[in-house]
């Protein structure tokens, strides 16, 4: 009996262990060994590891909470820890200490991201919308432009700015030293930095209306670009001179005088021409289809190959590229460089003009020399149809009609067409 009462006693008896059961605790061989300290408080050895756990039961279920390991967490505070739970379970509203933990865990987590989005400055934000967009842009110029643009003009001013407190008072300040003396870029800057506020805002990183945009709230504050000045057109080439400029060009020798010709023969821009690889070619049907992701307009935009096209593709061909290659290749497997084609003009003395200026040269000598309908060169240089029923009635690219231009236009910038003209 008297043995019995003994069992009891020891049963319900709290700080059983003794600090140097517990620094020598160790596993039985593969098992965990649990020592019990009384009243839910045990220690568990497990391969190199000895952690405290506290059991109770609340509402009729078993709960083990972890209250840290040794010898970070001494046998004192695991008892103060587990006296600490029992007095909450035996409390007025009776609180699960478990849940409790989990609550403050959740605050201090809450905290911590509230912290983070009040420090996440508008250059942070920045560089990861770069990051996270860079697929959108074609080329590496454009990457470029954008960090560029927003390193120079913007950074200086709310760079280090919380992303969340800028206003439309720091897009101003950021906007009106260069407004009026340069309306382009400040207008494209104002767009990105409208388009970063927009990402941040769908981070959960700011609240509120965007303080960049345009449409009822910048165009308070600023004139609008063209009427700050007036649309200023790319230099371009008098068609009338087009021959003699194809005969010069066609006597020089190299890559980029090869990607120069192309790309006025077949009216496309830069970037299409610098990337344009040998899989986009059909030799046999004597076209080039440039896909949509390297299309301004986002649609796939069907080149015809007039004569000369064809030649010059012949001639890169010899020099032994690659067949899923760029056909204007630059160094290092990669595309031919962006100026290489500006570079040339200045050498061939033609500082006042753009490689774009070609596409005006075409449509001019379109509407002057030709009786074609407007809407063929503008298919032919891959425009937005201006017409929201004329895109309803036209579904075609016109390519049979755009064919036949495109070989009047390569006739015309040859030597025939010189004399002709």
């Amino acid at each position: 009996m008297s043995r019995r009462k003994s069992k009891r006693i020891v049963s319900t008896e709290a700080n059983r262990l003794t600090d140097i059961q517990v620094r020598n605790a160790k596993p039985d061989g593969d098992k965990a060994r649990y020592l019990i300290d009384g009243k839910g408080l045990y220690l568990i050895a497990r391969g190199g590891s000895r952690n405290w756990l506290y059991r109770y039961t609340l509402d009729g279920k078993a709960h083990t909470m972890g209250l840290g390991g040794y010898p970070d967490v001494s046998l004192a505070d695991a008892r103060e820890a587990a006296s600490a739970a029992r007095k909450m379970l035996k409390g007025k509203d009776r609180s699960d200490p478990l849940a409790l933990r989990h609550t403050e865990r959740e605050q201090r987590r809450a905290e911590a991201t509230a912290h983070t989005i009040k420090a996440m400055t508008f250059d942070a934000c920045a560089a990861q919308y770069v990051v996270d967009n860079q697929a959108r842009w074609r080329n590496e110029k454009v990457r470029w432009q954008w960090s560029n643009t927003l390193k120079r003009f913007a950074s200086p001013i709310i760079g280090k700015m919380p992303v969340a407190d800028i206003d439309t008072a720091a897009i101003q300040k950021v906007l009106a030293p260069i407004w009026n003396e340069i309306p382009e870029t400040a207008s494209k800057l104002r767009g990105r930095i409208e388009k970063i506020l927009d990402w941040a805002k769908v981070m959960k990183l700011r609240e509120g209306e965007n303080p960049a945009a345009w449409k009822g709230n910048l165009q308070s504050l600023f004139p609008s670009k063209s009427q700050v000045r007036a649309v200023e057109h790319h230099p371009a080439l008098p068609y009338a001179d087009l021959p003699a400029f194809m005969t010069e060009l066609r006597e020089r020798e190299s890559v980029g005088a090869r990607a120069l010709e192309f790309t006025i023969l077949t009216a496309a821009r830069t970037g299409e021409t610098l990337g344009a690889t040998w899989g986009e070619i059909d030799l046999e049907a004597r076209m080039w289809v440039i896909p949509v992701k390297r299309m301004k307009m986002k649609r796939e935009h069907r080149v015809p190959l007039c004569a000369r096209a064809l030649e010059i593709l012949k001639e890169m061909r010899k020099l032994g590229r690659k067949a899923d290659g760029f056909i204007f290749p630059g160094r290092d497997k990669k595309p031919l460089s962006n100026m290489v084609m500006t570079m040339l003009l200045r050498r061939m003395g033609y500082d006042d003009l753009t490689v774009h200026g070609f596409r005006s040269t075409f449509r001019d000598w379109c509407a002057e020399q030709t009786t074609v309908a407007n809407e063929v060169p503008e298919m032919a240089l891959a425009h937005a149809v201006s017409s929201a029923v004329e895109a309803a009635y036209r579904r075609g690219d016109m390519f049979d009609r755009r064919r036949a231009l495109a070989d009047d236009w390569a006739n015309y910038a040859t030597k025939d067409g010189a004399k002709a003209a």
